[in-house]
């Protein structure tokens, strides 16, 4: 385990509750108050407007137990039982346009503050119950509503403002107590259902994605997805499709690392061995027997090719083609030389066509297209043998090249009639170790034969729409020349020139 991987996996354990799960308790915790809040602001005031709604009810029976007696007369005593026991100060009841006073206690009486409870609004409420709240000398305070049982037109009094604050100070402890009860219960539940739901699936893909860094290679390390369908779901598919992918790449890099080097020092031994064999093919190319005369140039040009790229691979251990060096040939001896290559390694079965016509002339470095044709070719031969041991093979296995002009681009065209590509191997056709078409096929042959394409400007094609076999297109454009070679003069005129 590397270092940066061993302390993030420590912070993580060590910062719980500094974590996610330490936000998520904590936002909980501050909206669910937040909540409260905002229903607390409505409550407090109409908790208001109910205490003062229930001294006109009283103050309204008050008056009515003295719109009861004789000349509204009643005893001191009765008066002051009457209004102790309806908490208020004054009694008034509006008739009509008339105003008749009740019941009034003794002394003088200020009111610092008037109320209409007439009045329908939202916000007047709110602010009026924090500013009892707030106020701590006691004062009297007015006021006027409907009176519930309709004895007048409009009910006034006059009450002191402190057992009202008193009322309120006690509702706003309740509501507090009750709010951190709630908050207590409904912030652990949220909690749990979000740790369960997002925290934990999260930190199980943190300590997942920082084990699989330490050794990505290692595929028991690869997340194991579970069968939710939401989001966190689609991301342990999509995170395990990632880490196989990954695994995958970093195995065949190896593979593929192992194999450059195990081919540098095949190389190197191989370009002595062919380096002996060209000086015994030029002692026998001095051979007067015709035979000799005829094959010894072919396996020389052979061997030279050999020694190049033998050469070629040896430098640096690079995986990268050059760049090709172009230049305009005759396409058709290029393509003799092919057949004539390929037609020593077919069977008899196997009949090779050159329809490459005399004077076709490309653009292109030589010893690379001979290695492109010759792959797709030599693909072509081995997928009709292939056919042929299986027993599937037509009476006449035929390998066709032909190639055609259109303006500056040319077109060269392999086709056999063998049993064509699998549809498994077209999803990587041009990939190395996954494009093979064929049982024990590495796909090194199209892969080459695609980079060296590419490095002309040019495009490898599989046409699919053949009816039997395989058909592949090597499409190269010319190069661009310039249209106007001369050269413009650098010195500029003088004024007066």
């Amino acid at each position: 385990m590397n270092d940066h991987s061993k302390t993030s996996e420590q912070a993580l354990k060590a910062r719980l509750w500094r974590g996610l799960s330490g936000k998520v308790l904590m936002l909980t915790i501050i909206f669910v108050m937040l909540g409260e809040v905002l229903i607390f602001l409505p409550s407090i005031a109409n908790f208001r407007i109910t205490w003062l709604k229930s001294r006109i009810a009283t103050s309204e029976i008050a008056a009515l137990v003295v719109d009861a007696t004789a000349d509204n007369m009643i005893s001191d005593k009765l008066r002051l039982e009457l209004l102790r026991g309806a908490e208020v100060k004054v009694i008034a009841l509006k008739r009509g346009t008339s105003r008749h006073l009740m019941l009034q206690a003794d002394g003088d009486l200020m009111i610092a503050e008037r109320f209409d409870l007439r009045q329908r609004e939202w916000l007047t409420p709110i602010t009026e119950a924090f500013k009892v709240l707030f106020r701590t000398e006691n004062r009297l305070i007015g006021l006027t509503d409907h009176p519930p049982k309709m004895t007048g037109t409009d009910i006034e009094i006059v009450l002191d403002e402190k057992p009202l604050r008193d009322a309120m100070l006690a509702f706003s402890v309740n509501i507090l107590s009750l709010s951190i009860i709630l908050s207590i219960v409904v912030a652990a539940m949220v909690f749990l259902a979000l740790n369960y739901v997002l925290v934990r699936p999260l930190r199980k893909f943190t300590f997942n994605m920082l084990r699989f860094a330490n050794d990505p290679e290692d595929q028991s390390r690869i997340i194991v997805p579970g069968n939710r369908q939401d989001e966190i779901g689609i991301a342990q598919r999509e995170l395990q499709h990632m880490q196989v992918e990954l695994s995958n790449t970093l195995q065949q890099k190896n593979r593929l690392a192992a194999l450059g080097l195990a081919v540098s020092k095949i190389s190197h031994d191989l370009r002595n061995m062919l380096a002996t064999a060209q000086l015994i093919s030029d002692r026998l190319a001095m051979v007067d027997d015709p035979t000799v005369q005829r094959f010894a140039p072919k396996l020389i040009l052979s061997l030279d090719r050999a020694i190049g790229f033998c050469a070629q691979t040896l430098k640096f251990g690079r995986a990268s083609e050059a760049p090709p060096s172009r230049d305009w040939f005759n396409l058709r001896s290029l393509t003799e030389e092919i057949v004539d290559m390929a037609v020593i390694q077919a069977s008899s079965h196997v009949l090779l066509y050159n329809d490459v016509a005399k004077d076709l002339v490309v653009d292109a470095d030589r010893e690379q297209l001979f290695r492109i044709l010759m792959n797709l070719t030599r693909n072509a031969v081995q997928a009709l043998e292939a056919s042929i041991k299986d027993g599937t093979a037509l009476r006449e296995c035929a390998v066709r090249i032909k190639a055609w002009r259109d303006g500056g681009v040319i077109t060269i065209e392999v086709r056999d009639n063998g049993p064509g590509v699998p549809d498994k191997a077209r999803n990587h056709l041009f990939e190395a170790f996954k494009g093979g078409a064929r049982a024990g096929g590495t796909g090194l042959g199209l892969a080459i034969a695609n980079e060296l394409t590419r490095a002309h400007g040019g495009e490898l094609r599989l046409i699919t729409d053949a009816e039997m076999g395989a058909i592949f297109w090597v499409v190269l454009p010319d190069r661009i020349t310039e249209l106007h070679p001369g050269r413009r003069g650098q010195r500029e005129l003088a004024a007066g020139e």
